[in-house]
Order: structure tokens, then sequence, then C-alpha cells
């Protein structure tokens, strides 16, 4: 199967244009969901190797805190707001008839969906750099007309080692056909820690294995003589959940008022026609366990809500509840999520960084996701697109 796979990677692209690069390769790792603190339980020993030979910090999300919206900051410097990537669930009038969200193929490689940014790779691909983002988020469209050389539909079944695999097995190419961008991209913790909470053993399990995995990429790039930049990351962190920690909506407003499109850690709504002076009055008022505000009237630490994607009303739950409707049913207990406030400290993201550009043994001031383009950017040598992070921020951590 990874042999089929990296085939498949290979035909995609077999007559672009390459070229060789003898610099460092640049490897960029997602673990979703893996907040900070999971590197401080003892039990991620690769992680904390790397982190102790190379600079750790902590990382706030943009907001909102969702895996798709962070994701594409991360490789483009620019907030959700800016990105386009306003959510994971999410219409567009420009886009009629069109809900986007990750398990809509279609809408997931349009690239209208994605042209507000230009992520790293588009870029690093115009400069003549052979790029492989599989997994990322945004990585199977044309962004602004240009596509990476390697990239594979999204396959959530993919196991990990599979995923370690087939990065090797593209690192295995000829200098001028081998990538000098690459992602690797794990779930597993995220959808444990939706399943079974961020303290349970299962979560425990998940990042043993996801360490070991780490541990074989590692392996896997000095038993082929390559030097890389490890720069491990991941969107957001998670929140425990309980069962009488819950909102409903209904509760304040009619569901014949309203549509929504995303519940949980927050919801977004949209007025029935008719019905926006209710929903106004209703939403706007002090709430118990939430809070709604008005598109374009959040908190200017947000960041958030100038993007014509931003729902009319979004209403964000206290950390560690849920807002939800009194039918709705998920399809299974889930005892941990995240899309809350990036300021609580159970959003918070992990970030390590190893290689020849690092320092040694660097902890960092907490910081802000946007700020990983910029270093992106200088670890590819390329010029990064306007972008709301800063190199200075991460500065400390870069050798001389």
């Amino acid at each position: 199967m990874v042999r089929l796979l990296g085939l498949l990677l290979l035909l995609l692209f077999a007559a672009a244009p390459a070229s060789a690069d003898e610099r460092p390769l640049v490897v960029l790792v997602s673990i979703d969901g893996f907040r900070t603190d999971f590197l401080d339980r003892g039990i991620t020993p690769v992680l904390s190797q790397l982190a102790a030979e190379g600079a750790r910090g902590t990382m706030r999300p943009s907001f909102p805190s969702k895996t798709f919206p962070n994701h594409y900051t991360l490789v483009t410097g620019l907030r959700p707001d800016r990105n386009g990537i306003v959510e994971n669930n999410m219409v567009d009038a420009a886009i009629p008839d069109v809900t986007f969200k990750m398990s809509n193929r279609e809408a997931v490689r349009d690239r209208r969906w994605w042209d507000e940014a230009e992520p790293i790779w588009t870029t690093a691909e115009r400069a003549g750099i052979i790029t492989a983002p599989v997994f990322w988020p945004g990585s199977e469209a044309p962004i602004r007309g240009v596509r990476p050389h390697y990239t594979l539909p999204f396959e959530f079944t993919t196991p990990s080692g599979w995923r370690v695999d087939l990065a090797l097995s593209l690192l295995d190419q000829p200098t001028a056909r081998r990538p000098r961008f690459l992602t690797v991209y794990f779930d597993v913790v995220d959808t444990v820690g939706h399943e079974r909470g961020p303290d349970s053993p299962e979560l425990d399990a998940a990042l043993r294995a996801v360490d070991t995995e780490i541990g074989r990429l590692v392996e896997g790039l000095k038993a082929r003589g390559l030097t890389a930049n490890l720069v491990i990351v991941s969107d957001h962190g998670m929140a425990a959940l309980s069962e009488d920690r819950k909102r409903y909506i209904d509760d304040v407003l009619p569901k014949d008022a309203y549509r929504m499109l995303t519940g949980g850690a927050f919801m977004t709504i949209y007025p029935n026609p008719g019905r926006e002076a209710e929903v106004d009055r209703a939403l706007i008022a002090l709430h118990d366990g939430f809070q709604c505000w008005r598109k374009g009237e959040f908190p200017g630490r947000f960041r958030y809500g100038r993007n014509a994607r931003v729902a009319p009303y979004f209403c964000l739950a206290d950390t560690g509840w849920t807002l939800t409707t009194r039918d709705y049913r998920p399809p299974k207990p889930e005892h941990g999520n995240h899309g809350f406030d990036p300021a609580s400290a159970e959003m918070a993201a992990v970030f390590v960084a190893h290689g020849p550009a690092f320092r040694r043994g660097v902890r960092l001031p907490d910081f802000d996701n946007v700020n990983v383009y910029p270093l992106l950017a200088r670890l590819l040598g390329i010029a990064p697109r306007p972008n709301d992070g800063t190199l200075e921020v991460l500065q400390p951590a870069l050798a001389p």
C-alpha cells in the first residue's frame, strides 16, 4: 500500500519541473490536538529529546481554534479572518449552494476557498523548490494556479506509520526529484482526545504512538544521510468536556428562527428571513456559559469578524462547555473538544524546532502561531508574502 501511494504521488506531477537543492530539508510536522503540556507527561521521549536539543515554546492558536483555520494560518502567516478559512464549516455568497466542510471533498479541492492567501508551498514552488505538503489542508487545491509537486487526497484511515513511510519514500527520490519542503500530519491524538478526553489513558497511548513514529522519521532521515530542520507544531490543544457542562441555544431562541452550521465549542448562526430582530435580541444578551457577538463586533484580541464568510452571529462557549440543541444526538459521546478561546491554557499548541538552524535548549516565550510562517520562509530561503507574523518572535531560537 505504501508503495502504491508513493507511485501515485510520483505520477501526479512527474512532468513538473524540478531542481536540486543541497540546503537542509524543511519538514513541517503537525500533531493535531497536541496540547503543549502533553509534552510534560514524560511519555514522549523522542519529542522531549528534540525539544531539549532544539527550541520549544507554547503557541497560541488563532481564533477560532479549529483545525482547518489554524493549519492554513501556520502556512500562510495570516489569521483566519484574512486567509479566508474562517471555520471548518462555512458558506460564501460568491460560491453559492456549497457548504465548505472537511468531508466535502469537492469543496476542499476548489481553489476558490483557498485563494485569499498563498501557502508557503505555493511560494516555494514559484521559487523552484520542490514541495510535498501531503495531507495538509489546502494541499489538494491548485491555489492561485499552482500545485505542489507531490500531493495526495486526505484519507482519515491511513495509519500514522504509513504516513511516515510515505514521507521517507519521497526522500528516497533522486536529488533532482526530492522535495525540500514536506509535511507529515498526524490526527490520532486529536481523534482520541475528542473520543476519550485529554486526561484518558487512551490519549496517553496515542501520544506514545505518535512519538514512536516521529522517532522513525528522525531515524529515517539519519539513515539516508539527510540533514533537516524539523518544525513540529499542533493546530490547537484539547479541553475536557462533561455532560453537566452544556448549554442549549433553543432555550433562548426558537428552532425555526435560525439555522446553524456549527455547534460544540461555538455555534455559528444564520437568522431565517424575517426573524433577524428576534435572533439579535435573544443572542446579544448576557448568557450563562456562553457569549454571542454580531459579525464585526468581536473583541479586538480575536482579530476576527470582517471576512465575508464569517457567520452573522457567533456564540462562543466557556472553555470546557458545549453549546448545542436539545434534539441533537452526537454519533458518539465526546469527552474532549477545541474551538474555545485561544487564550485558554487548554487550547495552547505545541512548538518544537530541531536542526542545524536552531540553537540548543531554547525555551521561547509564549507566541502566536502566525509567526511560524516567516520562520518557514527563512528556513527555505524565500521571501515571505505579506503576513501577520514576524520572525523577531522566534529569532532567539535561531542559530547564528
